[in-house]
């Protein structure tokens, strides 16, 4: 089986896959620092929570946009299950070009999803991400990552709502029944949800103009990702286990290379 480990701003997901079939998904917080053996042992818990042994495990594939937690989170796979992962950055074959003006500057969960997105809709498509931040990220029919855009996330709005106000409260994110708020937290709700949408709507059609992608597929992941690609009739797919995939996807790639390599993006 192949552990897959997305490291996130908020969470670090956890896939495992038996061939290309996940069968266990799972989280932990990433802003709360750990210890190698704090990792070693809530992993090893967590797989057996859902039914598998850690030497059931053959390989590891990591993407982290969190470097801090990266030293205590590798050691703890090489103390605990025995294996050295591959770790996604600049030189690991991936599939994908980077056709952008500074390659090194794209983060491994855009690759990642560009990766998969590529694989399962074919080029021209868009891959959304409503992550922490939101993505947006192009890849055309040559298989190349040709543009990306970033916006902040609906909790990170939502947080700057509670947060940087004295009066709004912290609130359960979620669409309202209407836009027509008459209190205070659906007026949030309203604001936080619809305006994703909104957002949503506008960055696809204008980034389909742009390109002249006009028919481009789109497809969607991330936390709260359903509850917008229910609203926006752009969205064609969504699927939470997106980015796992892509991970999967890179290891079955670079499997026969040794995994201490690390690196991304086929440049040129």
């Amino acid at each position: 089986m192949l552990l897959v480990v997305d490291v996130g701003n908020t969470n670090i997901n956890f896939g495992v896959f038996n061939n290309d079939k996940i069968v266990a998904s799972f989280r932990m917080m990433s802003r709360t620092a750990h210890t190698s053996d704090e990792y070693g042992n809530n992993l090893i818990a967590m797989l057996r929570n859902n039914g598998i042994d850690k030497n059931e495990i053959e390989g590891i594939i990591i993407a982290s946009v969190v470097p801090n937690v990266m030293h205590a989170l590798v050691n703890s796979m090489i103390k605990y299950l025995g294996h050295k992962p591959y770790i996604v950055g600049p030189g690991i074959k991936t599939g994908i070009q980077i056709k952008t003006k500074n390659p090194s500057e794209i983060g491994p969960d855009l690759v990642v999803g560009a990766v998969a997105g590529y694989e399962i809709m074919g080029g021209p498509v868009l891959v959304v991400d409503f992550g922490t931040a939101t993505t947006y990220v192009l890849v055309n029919d040559k298989g190349e990552f040709t543009s990306g855009v970033v916006s902040p996330g609906i909790r990170i709005s939502a947080k700057a709502l509670w947060e940087d106000t004295a009066k709004l409260p912290e609130i359960e994110i979620k669409k309202p029944d209407s836009i027509l708020a008459q209190e205070t937290i659906s007026s949030m709700q309203a604001g936080l949800v619809y305006g994703q949408i909104g957002q949503s709507k506008y960055i696809i059609n204008e980034m389909k103009r742009e390109s002249g992608y006009s028919d481009m597929k789109v497809i969607a992941t991330g936390g709260l990702g359903r509850i917008i690609c229910e609203e926006v009739e752009e969205i064609d797919v969504y699927d939470p286990n997106l980015i796992l995939t892509g991970l999967r996807l890179i290891y079955e790639k670079n499997r026969k290379n040794k995994p201490h390599l690390e690196g991304f993006g086929d440049t040129e």
